[in-house]
């Protein structure tokens, strides 16, 4: 065999591309694309122009379907069924881990620790060394409940025969609380007015209409009770049964049904469900009538007094899960115990991984469901920094979300360091200081929504910056500081802030300007606001919490809108309005207004075909005949939002009270959005703005935003604060959480908050105007944004 032959590449090594050809998903055109592997690839483009469809549902989606037809059938039929991208080629890949910024669970069982993992190895410590030692590892969770059961059993097998048994599990559950951390109290007063009679109406629940069949009629007419006494002379039995009885059945005109007291229907219908997927009027009812306290058996530890009273070192597992996490990986590395060394190994590299990435701060004891979308994604990276796994394709979703620019190098440094591994690093971003570590850009746009799904730039970081794209152009953009700065109406005094890390702050937050409040991460920023600031009255809060729809829901019906438009079509047919709900009587009966058809096919892929008969209209076909300036109701909904705007703004088609709402959403750049596009394609950054939208059109003088320029391109961060000085300019005032160094080189009036995370910050390090800070350079945001804007 010659030498030549040696020194050819084994055709195995010549797979270094991932390459997609033909990818349709969403709103890609055709889009064909190679992209290296073992190499730091960010795929940047304007809010909407198809990086998450190309990256998540194309790629990381087939990956990950390819890589559960390896299972067997039977195991398929437990796993999400995955239906192929529409993509003509992708060659390539490799297993694809996603850590995407999808909030973590917002069970109030699940913690930070229960959701790293961290938990079950302290339990298992304490299990081991616990002084005095009360059980199993089970004996320290809060999810764990004590059993005990004694009774006979049969077992059939040969002679049956019957066997006493007992049975026992010590748990660590507070009994009192069930393992929440708070109990709830229901305020009668909101549930009715005890002053009147069933007959009379006394409910004030949301939807308890005095003829409702199901809820009002059953207890006025379930025998229990007097439906014409009021019930603040009920008797004490009368009491009972009405709030306190168990499911009963009862005939009410000859129908069976259900009676049961009150409170356990309200805990039930209302307080069983996650608070945010209520409707708003209903949320309101729920927060009114509901007050939780912290649990005062456990003091808000959720675990039972057996579980607290074991201790290591003078420790319980309660005072390990409240420290925050730098200072419990301390603790651990103090302690040696050759015994369970192995143990300790693995929690304190787990622990080391909190500090390494920015979550020294956080507890272990913090429920996941608080975690803001940037603190969730580097809560999952935690378990992937120490894998020995290479060769693996990992998918971000703009890892620095919620990151102060001090903090964003540490992430850089952490997304190279999985790329040296062998690994390929795929990153949705549009942090300039991320997209400048990149080995490979893929830009896509030009625009967004239907503008967008065409690769526009594909190469290398310098090679961006000389383009002449959309990001390119804005890639070295710098605002400048402002030299005129509002003058301040007034101030909303906040006195004593000490919720989570803040210690007793004092501030003045100016009104009838824009004031930016900043600080690392964990700061105390959000804790200072939403503590002391939101719920005040006037004060409108769009925070970052998820918007809750299925399929069926779009922007119309989301903002409201639709009910005007549905009003418009009715007034001007002279039928009922509910005739133009996809949702309601107007309903294509084949689909029931879903517009498609699925096939559920067990542990395949469910098919969803477009519906024969309304041919994904959504409608009957007479509803469609109903028109309205020329348009009939199917025709609307798949207008672009400024389209709509010109229709509903002039001529027959003229309704005001919808072209309201189409402005704001034309003025927060939603311009492209399509009515009826479900809420579940669209990007995390056209969620924020949606709402942004739906809360300006509230009453309020005041309005906290949390960090808005998250999702947002380089070019929509000026349209934003564009968007933020009309608002100022028409005399509302404007708060935002913010760490982009353009939204702070724009405010009239900073608040920093520091110097560090946890218990290192918590303090007012800085208040006054962007000039002064940089001026100063006395805290950390101070030196980056003087390094921002060059001075």
């Amino acid at each position: 065999m010659s030498r030549a032959a040696d020194t050819e590449p084994h055709i195995a090594d010549s797979h270094d591309l991932i390459r997609v050809h033909g990818a349709r998903v969403n709103n890609l055109k055709d889009v064909s694309i190679e992209i290296p592997k073992r190499r730091l690839t960010v795929f940047t483009g304007v809010s909407g122009s198809g990086k998450s469809s190309l990256v998540f549902n194309t790629i990381a989606a087939e990956s990950q379907r390819l890589i559960n037809e390896t299972y067997s059938a039977f195991v398929q039929g437990f796993m999400p069924a995955l239906a192929r991208p529409e993509v003509d080629v992708l060659e390539g890949l490799t297993t694809a881990i996603i850590v995407d910024q999808q909030r973590m669970g917002g069970d109030t069982r699940s913690t930070v620790g229960t959701a790293t993992d961290a938990n079950a190895m302290l339990r298992i410590l304490f299990s081991r060394l616990g002084s005095p030692h009360i059980g199993p590892p089970s004996a320290y969770s809060f999810n764990t409940a004590s059993v005990k059961a004694s009774g006979a059993i049969t077992v059939e097998r040969g002679n049956k025969k019957a066997v006493k048994a007992t049975f026992s599990r010590t748990g660590g559950m507070c009994t009192e609380c069930e393992g929440r951390g708070t109990v709830s109290d229901i305020d009668l007063t909101q549930l009715y007015d005890d002053s009147k009679s069933l007959a009379e109406g006394a409910f004030t629940i949301p939807g308890w209409k005095s003829d409702s069949f199901w809820t009002v009629r059953v207890y006025a007419e379930s025998g229990f009770l007097d439906p014409d006494k009021p019930i603040a002379k009920f008797t004490k039995k009368e009491m009972q049964d009405f709030l306190y009885r168990e499911p009963t059945k009862v005939k009410v005109e000859g129908v069976n049904l259900t009676y049961e007291g009150l409170i356990p229907k309200i805990q039930k219908s209302f307080l069983s469900k996650d608070k945010d997927a209520l409707q708003p009027h209903i949320r309101a009812f729920v927060e009114r009538a509901v007050t939780f306290t912290t649990c005062p058996a456990c003091e808000g530890t959720r675990l039972s007094e057996g579980a607290r009273s074991s201790r290591i070192a003078g420790i319980s597992i309660a005072d390990a899960c409240a420290m925050q996490t730098s200072d419990l990986a301390a603790w651990i590395a103090g302690l040696d115990e050759p015994s369970v060394a192995p143990l300790l190994t693995a929690l304190g590299q787990t622990l080391d991984s909190f500090v390494e990435i920015g979550l020294g701060y956080l507890a272990l004891d913090r429920p996941a469901g608080t975690l803001s979308g940037g603190e969730a994604q580097r809560v999952k990276m935690i378990r992937h920094l120490g894998s020995s796994l290479t060769d693996t394709t990992y998918v971000f979703d703009e890892p620095t979300a919620g990151l102060h620019p001090h903090d964003i190098q540490r992430m850089n440094t952490l997304l190279l360091r999985l790329r040296d591994k062998g690994n390929t690093v795929l990153v949705v971003e549009h942090k300039p200081e991320t997209i400048a570590v990149a080995d490979h850009v893929v830009d896509l746009g030009p625009g967004a929504g239907t503008g967008g799904g065409t690769v526009c730039f594909e190469g290398t970081v310098d090679g961006l910056r000389a383009s002449d794209t959309v990001t390119g152009r804005h890639f070295d953009d710098r605002s400048t500081l402002k030299t005129d700065t509002r003058r301040p109406t007034g101030a909303l005094e906040v006195r004593g802030a000490t919720a989570n890390n803040l210690r007793g702050v004092d501030v003045d937050i100016p009104l009838g300007v824009l004031t930016v409040v900043t600080g690392v991460a964990g700061s105390g920023k959000s804790s200072l606001i939403h503590g002391s600031v939101a719920g005040r009255d006037g004060v409108v809060t769009v925070d970052q919490s998820a918007i809750r729809g299925s399929r069926r829901s779009n922007p119309a019906t989301y903002t409201g809108l639709l009910d005007p438009i549905r009003k418009a079509f009715a007034k001007a047919n002279d039928v009922k309005p509910a005739l133009f709900s996809a949702n309601s009587e107007g309903a294509c009966p084949t689909c029931n207004g879903a517009g498609v058809v699925f096939t559920d096919l067990a542990m395949m892929a469910g098919v969803a075909t477009v519906c024969e008969e309304c041919e994904g209209k959504r409608f009957q076909a007479s509803v469609l005949e109903y028109r309205l300036g020329g348009r009939d109701i199917s025709e609307v909904l798949a207008m672009s939002v400024a389209e709509a705007e010109e229709f509903f703004g002039s001529g027959d088609a003229r309704t005001p009270a919808a072209h309201r709402v189409l402005e704001r959403l034309v003025d927060v750049g939603l311009g492209y959005l399509s009515l009826g596009q479900p809420l579940t394609t669209l990007s995390g950054g056209e969620r924020q703005r949606l709402k942004l939208a739906t809360h300006m059109g509230e009453k309020g003088g005041v309005y906290v935003l949390d960090e808005p320029t998250t999702g947002l391109h380089l070019a929509d961060v000026e349209q934003l604060l564009g968007l933020l000085d009309r608002l100022v300019d028409s005399g509302k005032s404007v708060v935002v959480i913010e760490h982009h160094q353009a939204v702070m080189a724009h405010a009239d009036w900073i608040i920093d908050l520091g110097p560090g995370a946890g218990h290192d910050g918590g303090t007012l390090v800085f208040e006054g105007t962007p000039a002064d800070l940089v001026a100063a350079r006395s805290t950390l945001t101070g030196e980056h944004l003087a390094r921002y804007v060059g001075a």
